[in-house]
């Protein structure tokens, strides 16, 4: 229990540095969170790529606030799709191997309880590391299809 308690306050401590964080690009799209993350869903597709992963991050904090004290509502709903490329990730691997780090990528899509009616759509550049542009690029152009 000890260790799912700080795993949840790691990610919470996480989530307030990637908020402030430049790195991170967020979307804010009118309409209902199902809609809008299978909008996301549709786009990563489009692009030949499959989700490997979806975290329930949401639900989870909802779950484990009750350990840590906490009661605030901070989700609707929340969830980051993880995916990968084949050919973008060898593309980094081969620039150079210790950016094998950016692997999976993560799209978030949530919902903020203080916000009915609109949907966030979140990822983090994978920075200026040798390789990453492709990705970067990559994640972009899915944010982009996931807002029409």
């Amino acid at each position: 229990m000890k260790r799912a308690i700080s795993l949840c306050a790691m990610l919470m401590f996480a989530g307030a540095l990637w908020a402030a964080d430049p790195s991170v690009v967020q979307y804010k799209v009118k309409g209902q969170f199902d809609e809008v993350k299978e909008s996301v869903v549709h786009a990563i597709e489009s692009h030949g790529l499959v989700i490997d992963y979806t975290a329930n991050v949401g639900a989870m904090l909802e779950r484990t606030g009750k350990d840590l004290g906490a009661s605030k509502k901070i989700y609707e709903h929340a969830q980051v799709l993880e995916f990968c490329s084949a050919k973008a990730s060898r593309e980094m691997a081969e620039a150079d191997p210790a950016n094998l780090v950016y692997c999976p990528y993560a799209i978030a899509v949530y919902a903020l309880a203080k916000e009915p009616g609109t949907v966030h759509v979140a990822y983090r550049k994978p920075g200026k590391a040798a390789g990453t542009a492709a990705v970067g690029k990559l994640l972009a152009a899915i944010a982009a299809e996931a807002r029409r």
